[in-house]
């Protein structure tokens, strides 16, 4: 199992927020950055707190909150934005299918099944009140799909159990919504009627630095998958983002056939993706929250700048790969041959709140590898 967010806790230690954004530099940087971000063409939203998931229905983009359990929606013309569900419990995936806005919710660690601030799938009209749709976490104790020990001898949970991250439409017959659960280590179905069942389980990894990573079941090693995005691309393959426990290197994209589960290929190299999204030309696009974090306990090293932290990579067909320094994305999108991400995902860490942006990313920023 996982943490509820594993880069959450990592880049809250490894820079300090506390102590950094103390000084009147930090807050000075935030502010110019901000209003010209890097890699970015346009700003379409911003001082939203905590942007994850970015979808889009009908003309218009919605974005999941977690930082203020709310989902708000964007006008992509006008940069308009109106606040359609509030009272959320660290909302983290958001689509909206029909009249209906389904969000993923991340719940309390110490949540028991039912409980109403319980890891769920949310449904709600816009203006209304959510309601309980999928019970994530009944269904990871009843099912466990990794198969990992879910509790220690003390009766309590090794790890989170049910964090799910990311929502998406299922395109397959009779399909309704697919789910990245990033405590669960697996890709979940979810039918019109709310019934949950395993589409896919992304493999432990056990090489490189994850050979030593020590596991929930003692005298074990390898990293947990931490399914975070998930993308159709062009070819009609599922394209399902892996954290691999921040690991450096050890992050994955695994490409699966939607009907069977199957996996028909991998991307690796990557580290720490919190989104994936596919262009028409199969382009892959993956965010990396965390690169360019200070690593260890102390604090940031002089002249460390919030607004550097982060990048998106994108794999072409053939390989290639080329990167754009973006503030802290996290949710990606393709949509009308534009790329749009949620920015500055995790300020909240940093103590730096109204900071979340949802932009479109610069083409023109992606440089490539030597």
């Amino acid at each position: 199992m996982n943490l509820r967010w594993k880069p959450i806790p990592v880049l809250a230690a490894a820079a300090c927020a506390a102590a950094l954004v103390s000084t009147p530099a930090a807050a000075d940087t935030h502010s110019t950055k901000a209003g010209a971000p890097p890699g970015v063409s346009r700003v379409l939203a911003s001082t939203l707190n905590g942007p994850r998931q970015v979808s889009a229905s009908h003309g218009r983009l919605y974005v999941a909150e977690s930082d203020t359990g709310q989902i708000t929606s964007i006008n992509p013309r006008t940069q308009g934005t109106r606040v359609v569900v509030t009272g959320l419990a660290s909302p983290q995936g958001v689509v909206r299918i029909g009249g209906k806005i389904y969000v993923a919710t991340g719940g309390a660690e110490d949540s028991g099944p039912g409980a109403q601030d319980a890891p769920a799938i949310m449904v709600a009209r816009p203006g209304q009140a959510a309601t309980r749709f999928a019970d994530m976490l009944g269904y990871e104790l009843a099912h466990n799909p990794d198969g990992q020990t879910q509790f220690g001898p003390d009766g309590k949970p090794v790890d989170a159990l049910s964090n799910p991250y990311f929502l998406l439409r299922d395109r397959s017959r009779h399909g309704f919504l697919l789910v990245a659960d990033a405590g669960g280590n697996a890709v979940l179905k979810v039918s019109r009627s709310g019934k949950v069942s395993t589409l896919f389980v992304p493999p432990t990894i056990t090489t490189g630095g994850c050979a030593t990573t020590p596991e929930n079941d003692p005298g074990t090693f390898g990293c947990d998958s931490v399914p975070t995005g998930l993308a159709y691309g062009p070819d009609g393959l599922l394209y399902v983002s892996a954290l691999t426990s921040e690991v450096a290197g050890q992050g994955r994209v695994y490409v699966v056939n939607p009907r069977t589960g199957k996996r028909v290929r991998t991307i690796s190299g990557l580290t720490a993706p919190t989104g994936v999204a596919v262009d028409s030309r199969r382009n892959v696009y993956v965010s990396q929250v965390l690169e360019g974090a200070p690593e260890g306990d102390g604090p940031p090293p002089a002249g460390f700048d919030p607004a550097d932290v982060g990048q998106i990579v994108r794999v072409s067909r053939d390989g290639r790969r080329s990167y754009a320094q973006v503030t802290m994305p996290s949710g990606l999108l393709w949509r009308h041959g534009t790329l749009i991400s949620s920015t500055w995902a995790i300020a909240a860490f940093l103590q730096i709140p109204d900071a979340g942006q949802v932009v479109t990313v610069d083409p023109r920023a992606f440089i490539p590898t030597s």
